[in-house]
């Protein structure tokens, strides 16, 4: 498989659209601020514990019964994000019906994975440090690309990036936080809890 760099969102995978930018700098360090008050989790998945700790809020994925259940719902400051987040996706804001605040401290990974078939399109905002955003096909040959999520972007992942590629972070450097808005799919309706 080769690899090449890759900075220009026009040359990812269809579906993928990137915006840098999309918070100010005081947004983004309100945000942080608030981060502080919610209670995070380590991520866990098939017996292995992660680096990075993850607060769901809306519903979230039950790995051990592979359905999305309801959680906690979405704390105010959140509000204006989902709203304009829904509008970067051209969805309505009711349809991004899970919010997943992730905080990665130095060393943190994501390995490769396509998110749960059971959510659509997939919104992240970035905030701390700039990292790696890396594809590669699923299950298929073809390049592996990358982008670097800014500090402050958006980006969504819709129709063939989402469902024929797969994507990891490799370790961040410096600490991050992510905020990630998914829609719920619409063959996936009666498999919600």
């Amino acid at each position: 498989m080769g690899i090449r760099r890759q900075t220009d969102p026009g040359d990812l995978p269809a579906g993928f659209r990137y915006q840098p930018e999309f918070l100010s700098v005081e947004e983004e360090a309100d945000l942080q601020k608030c981060f502080k008050q919610l209670t995070f989790r380590a991520f866990e998945f098939q017996g292995h514990t992660a680096k990075r700790r993850i607060a769901d809020f809306g519903w979230e994925y039950d790995f051990s019964s592979r359905r999305a259940i309801e959680t906690k719902p979405l704390p105010e400051f959140l509000f204006p994000i989902q709203e304009r987040a829904a509008i970067f996706a051209g969805v309505p804001e009711r349809e991004l019906v899970e919010t997943l605040v992730t905080e990665y401290p130095p060393g943190a990974p994501i390995g490769w994975h396509r998110d749960v078939p059971q959510f659509e399109d997939v919104i992240g905002v970035s905030l701390g440090s700039a990292c790696r955003m890396r594809f590669k096909p699923h299950r298929q040959k073809g390049k592996l690309v990358w982008i670097t999520l800014e500090p402050r972007s958006i980006y969504l992942m819709r129709g063939p990036v989402r469902w024929q590629f797969q994507h990891s972070i490799p370790a961040v450097e410096a600490h991050r936080y992510s905020i990630t808005f998914r829609t719920l799919r619409k063959s996936s309706k009666q498999e919600v809890a």
